[in-house]
Formats: C-alpha cells, structure tokens, sequence
C-alpha cells in the first residue's frame, strides 16, 4: 500500500485530536479527490474514492456548491475558480509572489526561457509562480503542483536546511513509495532517489543546484535560492521545513551557515535538451539567474511591513444564514472551518487565535476547534500563540483551476445567461481590428445568430468590439476590415456607422453608458447589446454580449429586458476572474 504524500489529508479519525471538526475534514477530502482527478467527478465517482457514504457527498457538495467553491453540474461535481481564494490566501500571506514575480518574468523574457518559483512543503516543493515560454517543446507546471524533493533542483537546496527529522521522514518515504507515485504530478520513477544526498551537498557546497532529466527526459533546469534577512518567519521561510522541532529551533536564528538568511523560495530556469544542456544552462544560464536573485532578495530586504487592521469579514453570519436556508443540506461547521483559511492574506501572514475569531466573525471555541483540525492536516501550522497557513493549502483544488482561461470562466455563465433569455450569448476579445469569439451558448433557433468559437468580425460594427474599443487610449479608429478596400471603416449594411467623427461620439457614448447596442449595422435583421468584461486592475480584457434577430425584441426591450441580465451574469464573470487573476495572468482562452 502507498503512502499517504505530503498533500494529502490523514484518514478520517487517524490520529485526530478530540476536538477535530469531522465534516471540515471530510469536506477537505473530497476537495482532494477532486483536485486529483482534474477538477471534475461524478458525485458516485467522490463516493467511491472517498469512502463516504453517498448522502454526506450529497450535503458536502451542496454546501461547497453554495460557497462558490464549486458547481453541480447534473450528477458531476465542478471545482469553481472561486476555490483559488483558499490558495490566494497562502500566497498572498507569504507575499513573495507579489515582490517577485515581476522580476521572475523579466528574466523569462530576456532569456527566452520559462522561470519557475518554488517553496519547500516537507519533503516535496510546490511551485507558486511560473513565467512559461510558448513553443512546440516546452513543459509548464501548474502553480500548486506538488513534485518529490530528490526529483528538482529545487528539492537538492531545500535539503542542505533539513534537520535529522526531515532526513527520516524522506528515508522513510523512500522506503515506503521506490517509485514516487504519492506525487501525481510527475511520472513515476525509481532511480530518482539513488544520489539525491550527494546532489544535496553538492548544493550545499555551490550555492546552486541543477536538475539534469530528473523530472523527466529532455527536461533541464538550474535553481538558485531566494534568501530572506531578518525576521525567521519572513516571507515563508519557514516552508521547508514542516513540524520538527529541531527545524524550528534552528531556524530561530534566521542565519544560514554561510550567514545567509534562510530559503525563502528558490528561482528556476528550465528548458529543454533541444535548446540547453546541462553544461550551456551552467555557463550561460546560471549568471543571469544569480543576478536577478540578488535583484529579488534585495526586494526582500526592502519590502514594507504589510501589517493591516483586522476588519470582520461577516463570513460566520453569511453561514449562518445559508444554514438557516437550506438546513441539514448545509453542512456549517464545513464552511466555518474552510472561511478560517481565509481570515489570512497579506498583511495578515501570522493570526493569533483571537484575531482569526475577530477577522472571520466565528466564536474563540469555533475558530479554536477549525484551527486544531487544520493544523491536524498540515494546512495550518503554529509557533507559540500564532498560526500560518503551509504550502499544502495550494493542494485544494489550485492546480488544475490555475489554468483556467477565460473562456472557461464564462462558459457556465454563458450557458445560464442564454438559458435565462432564450437567445445566444458570447464572449469575445479584441484582436487588432477585429473581435475573436472565445466562447459561445447558443440557442435552438431556426432564426438566430450562426456564430462559432474562432470567428472573426470587424470591431467598430459590433456591440462587442464597440465596448472594447471604447476602452482604448488615444482616438484612433479602426483600419479597413474587407480586403480591398479604402483606409476606415467601411460600411456593411446602410445603417452601418463608418464617418470617422460619428464613430467617436458613439464611442464616447458607450464608454459613458457602460454598454453597447447595435441594430443591423453588422448584418441587416441583427441586433446585439454588450457589456465589457475588465480585470482586477479595471482595464477591459474582453466583452460579452446577447444576440438576436430584430423581430425578438425592440431595442428599448433589449435596454430594458436583456442589459440587466447581461451586467449580473458579467458581474459573476468578473467575479471570478478576479479570484482567478489575483497571482496569475488568465489567458483568454
């Protein structure tokens, strides 16, 4: 039988303490088990692999449905982007991506080349950021994944920290698991494990580690560790280490043997053997890499305070309320137990237990019992009379959610706004002179709009394109959109709008409205209202819209009936994207 990874949740009632919550713990197991399939089950599929009796599926699912955690699907079970605020919350505590991620993709840039972020989870790292280069032979980590120490160059640094403790629990996972099959996100080997000491010291010695096809053939990288001054806590440091108590006591001192600070995350260049070997990423690679770490530990030591007040979240009222709703179908100790992971955030890296009850709204002996239980599965970890949240937090459902394009966020929300309306809905972004659908529900019309994912119209005859380029700085318009034509607009029906000056007033318009309708200007018979869709900064990064032949409704009907649908179903795209967007740069799709 395999072990237990370092992700994963202890058996129910394994060594739990009296006061452990049953239900958080089994809510967390099955969030785990749909993590591992990809983030989707059937509610049968949790039942088996859970070991839970079907009815406590039914009330876990419902009450992480209810949160936004996840959706219910018919009999399937949707992991939902809003789960990431339980990994936002890790990273946003640790602060280290949001001083250094920057840095990290300047230098992907400037070496063409992907760039990794890691922190050590016990005998495992788990990456938390990656600057990825697109091409045919490349390989990409979701953020979150958990990958064995002796298996990355990461891993070899993280061990020059380890006491006699991490050594025997890594010997004793050797012992137990040859292969490495606890660690899903990798193909099993079982060589991997023979010289991982002699790669330690060897790092030890450098400075420097080197993963030479380690993870898998072709595959090559070279880590270099981020330090953090100061404070022993700071920034994460406190990661690799897990539990021990002969860690923690040297880790009181914040001083490395080469009197450094202590690993606060470590920064890789990979590539593949078709660009680098091992040697050129030593000779050529390995300069840069130490450069920017200086940069970046220089942003360490320089970083303010993130200290903030504490406000009351209203979270404990919001459960109950919900479990006054829905009653027995609502499991609230579940939801209580998983808004403490959230009661953290930057600013707020390290909670007393009173300032968890303050910050989520709980009772001292609620929030006391939830702390005890994640602390039981390696979530939480205490020193003294404060709690942080661990890596393994970003076990609960944030690798697979982390590569969630756009147009998967909205593709649920399409499907529920079209059903609500009984017309297609879309969403679209700009390219160039032109909108890009992304994503598409269509509705069962002999007349409606015959529209596919791919297509490509001119923005400025579009409500879609109009609520983007409305958007945009400066006052340049829209090029020619059929070949052959003359410079500008052109027109597509008569009522198409293409006088330069009255292009802009419209513009000027639907960035004051907030929306754009267009009546026949496309195509003669079309009419369409759009909304645009904006980011966590504000900027517009795509637009969604309803179509719809003009005998449907008039157009003071799709202002009065269709834009409210329009702006809540944009509202809860937003939403997400936001939860989504907070530590990685959502693709469109």
């Amino acid at each position: 039988m395999l072990p237990n990874p370092p992700s994963a949740t202890p058996p129910l009632g394994a060594g739990a303490p009296p006061e452990a919550v049953a239900p958080l713990m089994r809510g967390i197991t099955v969030l785990l088990r749909l993590t591992e399939v990809g983030g989707a089950s059937s509610l049968s599929g949790l039942e088996k692999a859970t070991g839970l009796a079907r009815s406590t599926v039914d009330r876990i699912t419902a009450t992480l449905a209810r949160m936004g955690y996840l959706r219910l699907d018919g009999r399937d079970a949707v992991l939902a982007p809003r789960l990431m605020e339980l990994g936002n919350a890790y990273l946003a505590a640790l602060r280290l991506p949001r001083l250094l991620d920057a840095h990290a993709d300047a230098l992907a840039d400037e070496l063409d080349e992907s760039v990794s972020l890691a922190v050590g989870d016990r005998d495992g790292i788990r990456f938390i950021h990656q600057a990825t280069r697109r091409r045919a032979m490349s390989l990409s980590f979701r953020i979150g994944d958990l990958l064995p120490v002796e298996r990355t160059a990461p891993g070899s640094l993280f061990a020059t920290e380890w006491g006699e403790a991490e050594w025997a629990r890594w010997r004793a996972r050797r012992e137990a698991d040859p292969e490495g099959h606890g660690f899903p996100a990798v193909p099993p080997r079982s060589d991997t494990y023979e010289g991982f000491e002699e790669r330690v010291a060897a790092a030890r010695a450098k400075g420097w580690a080197l993963d030479d096809q380690l993870i898998e053939p072709g595959l090559v990288a070279v880590s270099v560790p981020v330090r953090a001054s100061g404070a022993s806590h700071a920034f994460g440091a406190s990661h690799a280490f897990g539990a021990s108590g002969a860690s923690h006591a040297s880790m009181a001192s914040g001083i490395s043997g080469a009197g450094r600070g202590r690993i606060a995350c470590v920064a890789s260049v990979v590539s593949h053997t078709s660009r680098h070997t091992a040697d050129s990423l030593r000779e050529v690679l390995l300069p840069r890499l130490r450069a920017t770490v200086g940069v970046m530990e220089r942003a360490l030591r320089e970083a303010p305070s993130a200290a903030e007040p504490l406000t009351p979240s209203g979270l404990a009222a919001w459960t109950g309320a919900s479990k006054q709703e829905l009653g027995r179908e609502f499991v609230e100790s579940l939801a209580r137990g998983l808004t403490v992971i959230t009661s953290f955030d930057e600013g707020r890296a390290e909670l007393t237990l009173t300032e968890v009850a303050q910050a989520t709204g709980l009772a001292r002996a609620t929030a006391r019992r939830a702390l005890i239980t994640l602390e039981h599965l390696g979530y939480v970890e205490a020193y003294g009379r404060v709690f942080r949240l661990t890596p393994r937090v970003l076990g609960l459902g944030f690798p697979p959610l982390s590569m969630l394009p756009l147009s998967e966020i909205a593709a649920p929300h399409l499907a529920a706004l079209s059903a609500r309306l009984h017309d297609s809905a879309s969403l679209a972004i700009l390219a160039g002179d032109e909108i890009q659908y992304v994503a598409r529900a269509a509705t069962a019309r002999i007349m409606s709009a015959n529209i596919t994912v791919g297509t490509r119209l001119p923005a400025y005859a579009t409500s879609l394109g109009r609520v983007m380029l409305a958007d945009l700085p400066g006052p340049s318009l829209p090029g020619p959109s059929l070949p052959g034509q003359g410079p500008g607009p052109v027109p597509l029906t008569p009522r198409t709008v293409t006088d330069p000056a009255e292009l802009r007033r419209v513009l000027d318009r639907v960035r004051q409205d907030g929306y754009a309708l267009v009546d026949g200007e496309l195509e003669e018979g079309l009419r369409s209202v759009a909304v645009p869709v904006r980011e966590r900064g504000g900027r517009v990064v795509a637009a969604l819209n309803v179509a719809m032949h003009s005998s449907r409704r008039t157009a003071e009907e799709c202002v009065r009936e269709v834009l409210p649908e329009l702006r809540t179903t944009v509202a809860r795209v937003e939403a997400e994207l936001h939860v989504a967007g907070r530590f990685r740069k959502v693709s469109s799709g």
